[in-house]
């Protein structure tokens, strides 16, 4: 197979994985946001909150996340996921959603939390990618790490 027929399949892979797990990882979040949010008390303004405000900062941090690390990767610079503020989001978003993942259950158990780290986890890499697999520059990012690892081989 040719190089661009691997870098189309490549491609074709990072957009299933995004038209797929996104969307789950979405209405998931509306599903568990709602159902953690009734189990406070009747007359709460906070029972709104987290399928209102979950979604969408789960989709600015990931990928504001993914955009500045694709950036560096385009730019070959440092990684700024080592920087403390951008790994926080991250957690942020991970531990808010599988804690809305256990809390919407009435009775919680370990699968439920697995179940809630799977969901959280694929839906989160789907949106980490949007802006690598939207980047016209993925091809020549490819080629050339595949270049540099030809030339720099490491033991």
């Amino acid at each position: 197979m040719s190089e661009r027929g691997r870098l189309r399949e490549l491609r074709v892979l990072m957009w299933v994985l995004i038209v797929v797990e996104v969307p789950v990882y979405l209405v998931w979040l509306i599903e568990v946001g709602y159902l953690t949010g009734q189990q406070l008390p009747r007359g709460d303004v906070a029972r709104w909150a987290p399928p209102v405000l979950l979604p969408p900062t789960a989709v600015l941090f990931c990928v504001a996340a993914g955009w500045v690390w694709w950036g560096s990767v385009v730019a070959r610079t440092r990684s700024p996921l080592r920087e403390p503020w951008i790994a926080a989001s991250l957690v942020f978003v991970a531990i808010f959603s599988v804690f809305c993942g256990v809390a919407s259950v009435n009775d919680p158990s370990f699968s439920v939390g697995i179940l809630s780290a799977a969901v959280t986890g694929l839906g989160m890499i789907g949106l980490f990618f949007i802006p690598a697999a939207c980047s016209c520059q993925l091809p020549d990012v490819i080629r050339r790490r595949a270049t540099d690892s030809v030339e720099d081989p490491r033991p």
